[in-house]
């Protein structure tokens, strides 16, 4: 459902001229955290050929006023270029939106993000003319270039944003065939198996996708220890990865073979360390006797 809801919100948008109706330009995907939403809208634009021009939360605020807005229709019009120069589909991608635009508690919006929001309600309201600045012209046509935006809370956002009509909304929850679909796909240039797959998942469940990610990254530790002991320690460390690099060439690292047995470790491994912050709460030690 998913891949065809953001299949099918691409299509609309450069198919949009020539439909009579309304085509939102948005499509926001919101969920859980680490639940594979960035890493799943990856593997669709490399699958349909979309080269995405992508933007992240921390940019949409600045020490300079009216700064993100401008840098949010530079790269909308970049966009625009690459499907004209390159003659390649595009679209603008902007992760955790609701980290950068959301209300949470007694925070304040500022003029950022006040500008932030009117930029994107505008781009959805009139995506072909774009101004950056410059005096308008009648011939400065822009193409129309889909908005994808992901986040994990929606209802923290300006509602007037995200109302139908300007967007529409997809609330990621994957299932259990779902991750074990997308965590195959992780860790299929490593000979894992389907069964093997199915068997981590059931091994460690409720877990975020990010979790299953960090497994195969934990198994690289011992490795890259080994390599380490090869160049001569800790204590040469600095001067053979950064003044030496030119000089002498370095041991070629060899990254582990995955196998089931490893991964089951590391992830027994990080469920010990998401316990131990679950239950040891040293932030009301430090402020049990502030009162």
């Amino acid at each position: 459902m998913f891949v065809l809801l953001f299949v099918c919100h691409i299509v609309k948008n450069y198919l949009a001229q020539h439909l009579n109706t309304k085509v939102p330009l948005i499509l926001g995907i919101w969920g859980g955290k680490g639940q594979g939403k960035s890493f799943q809208t990856e593997l669709i634009f490399r699958v349909m050929g979309v080269e995405p021009i992508i933007m992240s939360a921390g940019e949409l605020e600045s020490e300079r006023a009216g700064e993100p807005g401008r840098l949010i229709r530079e790269r909308y019009r970049t966009a625009s270029q690459v499907v004209h120069n390159q003659g390649k589909m595009s679209c603008l991608m902007i992760n955790d939106i609701d980290a950068g635009l959301g209300r949470f508690g007694n925070t304040q919006m500022t003029v950022n993000n006040q500008i932030v929001v009117g930029t994107l309600m505008n781009l959805s309201d009139n995506p072909t003319r774009v101004s950056i600045g410059q005096d308008w012209r009648e011939s400065d046509i822009t193409h129309r270039i889909p908005i994808i935006v992901t986040g994990n809370d929606f209802s923290t956002i300006y509602a007037p944003l995200i109302r139908d009509g300007r967007m529409e909304k997809f609330y990621w929850q994957p299932t259990q065939e779902d991750i074990i679909n997308i965590v195959h796909r992780m860790y299929e240039k490593d000979g894992i198996s389907r069964k093997e797959v199915t068997d981590i998942v059931s091994t460690f469940p409720n877990q975020a996708l990010d979790f299953y990610g960090a497994l195969r990254s934990h198994t690289y530790d011992r490795s890259i220890l080994k390599w380490v002991e090869d160049i001569g320690g800790t204590e040469v460390l600095g001067q053979k990865l950064l003044k030496g690099r030119k000089k002498e060439k370095l041991p070629v690292f060899t990254p582990p073979k995955q196998t089931l047995e490893a991964l089951l470790e590391s992830g027994y491994s990080l469920l010990k360390e998401q316990q131990l912050i679950m239950e040891t709460k040293l932030s009301k030690e430090y402020m049990k006797n502030a009162d």
